[in-house]
């Protein structure tokens, strides 16, 4: 499976955006889907992922977005989104999405087939 995200950009506080990945190759709608975010000089954190079609396309979130962010798929189109309101200037990062493979949800080793990544800014 390989993985393009595309949606960042620069947005001020309080603003909202919609991340794109789209994925090839795979059968994508039993795929496990997640979103990580990297901030400079911190580690890569866990923001939300969705379980296949056949485990009910679970939904689960970082405390940190719960409640702002929302993440969905279209099986129809192989994309996952990933729905940004509200944000914040520590929502500020590179976003990854990635496949999940197996183990710990939040847990980046969990996960493989990682996109390049797309830079979302939150400043005034």
């Amino acid at each position: 499976v390989q993985l393009v995200e595309s949606g960042g950009g620069l947005v001020q506080p309080g603003g909202s955006l919609r991340l794109s990945c789209a994925a090839s190759g795979g059968t994508f709608s039993s795929l496990g889907m997640g979103w990580f975010r990297q901030a400079p000089g911190k580690e890569r954190e866990f923001v939300a992922t969705i379980s296949g079609r056949w485990t009910g396309n679970r939904l689960y979130y970082a405390d940190s977005v719960k409640g702002r962010f929302t993440i969905s798929r279209d099986n129809a189109r192989n994309m996952v989104y990933l729905q940004m309101n509200s944000l914040k200037p520590e929502d500020t990062a590179v976003y990854y999405c990635a496949v999940f493979k197996g183990g710990t949800y939040y847990s980046t080793t969990a996960y493989d087939a990682w996109g390049q990544g797309t830079q979302v800014t939150v400043s005034s």
